[in-house]
């Protein structure tokens, strides 16, 4: 019976460390959300209506890992084309803010073909409320600008 006990009590605290590990990597890095970001750009940049789509498919572990994804939006009008979340395609993204940040209108303005610029801001981790320091990586590809953001 003793044994019985000191393996069930091994094996609870065996998932507790497990969970705790896998809570931990929840969350992408500065140096995965940049390489997501460049492997979006390669995309874009062969087949921009392929990537597009590809971008849009939350199984696609390329453009969605951990809280990663990749979010762009049309240079022109400012419309999100490409978003986890469905709701938010077709929304401007400069009008969107959070506790009065103008956190889209910085996003949109910061796309520049060429380069990768930072912006900083603050936002909630998922499954939170409180808000923590956010930096998303944005650059434009053509008519696209396109970020990933990762919490610091």
């Amino acid at each position: 019976m003793k044994k019985l006990t000191v393996a069930s009590a091994l094996a609870a605290l065996a998932l507790l460390w497990s969970a705790a590990s896998v809570s931990a990597q929840q969350f992408g890095t500065a140096a995965e959300a940049k390489a997501m970001l460049d492997r979006a750009v390669v995309a874009l940049k062969a087949d921009k209506t392929t990537a597009l789509g590809e971008l849009n498919d939350k199984s696609d572990k390329r453009f969605h890992e951990h809280d990663l994804y990749v979010f762009c939006f049309n240079m022109a009008d400012g419309k999100t084309v490409t978003h986890p979340n469905p709701a938010l395609i077709g929304t401007d993204i400069r009008a969107f803010k959070f506790k009065g940040e103008p956190i889209g209108q910085r996003l949109f303005d910061a796309a520049k073909e060429g380069s990768v610029v930072t912006v900083e801001y603050s936002f909630p981790k998922p499954g939170t409320t409180e808000p923590v320091p956010k930096v998303s990586f944005v650059t434009r590809v053509g008519d696209q600008g396109c970020g990933v953001g990762y919490y610091k």
